[in-house]
């Protein structure tokens, strides 16, 4: 089992992979996609080797593969089935952009405990009441669900996702929650973002200062 930090990196190699090739490259080196990833060539060579990727000393590595590469270790190929919880302003913003189809995500049922919005299709999905979470999610192989909840609701709903088997949530919720260690957690928390970019941003050495 590789560990966490190199699933990431990974991810963020397939990211860098998809813009490379979306300007015409064919071919990368470790070195420029270590540049592109803030990392090392030796780094880059070290996780690759956990797909028995293999650069050419001449060419580097072809694009194509490498993603393909990436996509079959990664169990991307056939697609990401996923659900969300709560359909606010950022449940939505997520809709927006996952339900276009430019992505291997796919929201395949949203929920959310308002009535004015249980019933409804948002951004092309389906939103249900959380009651019927059981009944949607039922033979769907849902891998991840998408937690926008307000933090107060934020351990009760993943409870439930517990419950109906959900394997692994990414929490948008302000607050941590509890779960089996047989559930993965990724807390993505957008304000401790912002503050930590400014701190750096504020203690950061200045162009100027570099120059001199």
């Amino acid at each position: 089992m590789v560990s966490e930090k190199t699933v990431s990196r990974l991810t963020t190699y397939r990211s860098l992979l998809r813009q490379l090739a979306a300007t015409g490259a064919t071919h990368v080196f470790s070195h420029q996609l270590a540049d592109m990833a803030r990392s090392t060539a030796a780094q880059v060579r070290r996780d690759l080797m956990v797909l028995n990727a293999y650069g050419n000393p001449r060419t580097g590595y072809l694009i194509e593969e490498l993603q393909q590469s990436i996509d079959d270790y990664l169990s991307f190929s056939k697609g990401i089935t996923t659900i969300l919880v709560g359909v606010g302003s950022l449940g939505r913003a997520l809709l927006a952009y996952f339900m276009t189809g430019r992505s291997h995500i796919r929201i395949v049922a949203a929920f959310d405990a308002d009535p004015q919005k249980a019933g409804r299709t948002i951004s092309g999905c389906r939103v249900y009441p959380p009651e019927e979470l059981f009944q949607q999610v039922a033979g769907k192989n849902v891998h991840c669900a998408l937690l926008a909840v307000p933090g107060s609701e934020a351990q009760k709903t993943a409870d439930q996702l517990v419950k109906a088997g959900i394997p692994s949530i990414v929490n948008f919720a302000p607050v941590r929650i509890k779960v089996p260690p047989t559930v993965f957690v990724e807390d993505l928390d957008v304000t401790s973002s912002i503050e930590k970019a400014a701190f750096f941003g504020r203690h950061l050495p200045k162009a100027q200062e570099m120059k001199k």
